[in-house]
């Protein structure tokens, strides 16, 4: 019982995260002239890896949010949950360098390039958090082996985590731009 219900929460995890690389690697395709400036003001590659990264990370997000998704309901080697972890601790490490430099004012280019959301401490617990999430799945490779009713809860659970992470993301975001606040 233990094991299936940590299957759940790791699953729903899965889905959350795919739904955010979903959205983030959509997103990122829609807005392709901003994201090297994007990377760029996070000051961590060298400039001639700039283009390269953003060409590749849209890809990287969609392919693993795809396969994060396949794993619900098929048997997969657990390299989704291990890019997906590895991706989100490197977005983590890359917010708390540029925090603690003191350039909290830069964009995160976490998604919807309309709401500018500045660098957070909630944005790395948040990675932190979902990445810790995903750990169940690389023993499992996946949650293909839940039944019906877990799956069900599994992928609830998940969409409506997402969906508060979205309310609370969009919500941070526009109170950045209400009249009388600084911004970056």
């Amino acid at each position: 019982m233990g094991s299936s219900i940590l299957l759940i929460i790791s699953s729903a995890a899965g889905v959350v995260v795919a739904l955010l690389f979903l959205v983030a690697g959509v997103d990122k395709l829609r807005h392709r002239a901003l994201l090297p400036g994007v990377i760029a003001n996070y000051r961590l590659l060298p400039s001639a890896l700039v283009a390269p990264a953003a060409a590749l990370l849209p890809v990287a997000e969609l392919v693993i949010a795809v396969l994060l998704l396949l794993g619900l309901v098929a048997a997969m080697p657990p390299i989704a949950p291990l890019a997906a972890v590895l991706l989100l601790l490197v977005f983590a490490a890359a917010m708390a360098v540029n925090i603690q430099r003191g350039r909290r004012h830069i964009d995160c280019g976490c998604g919807h390039a309309a709401l500018r959301q500045q660098l957070g401490w909630g944005q790395v617990l948040r990675n932190v958090v979902l990445a810790a999430g995903l750990l169940p799945l690389l023993a499992t490779g996946n949650a293909s082996s839940l039944a019906g009713a877990d799956l069900a809860v599994a992928l609830v659970a998940g969409i409506a985590v997402y969906m508060l992470l979205l309310l609370f993301t969009t919500l941070n975001a526009v109170a950045g731009l209400a009249p009388g606040r600084a911004r970056g």
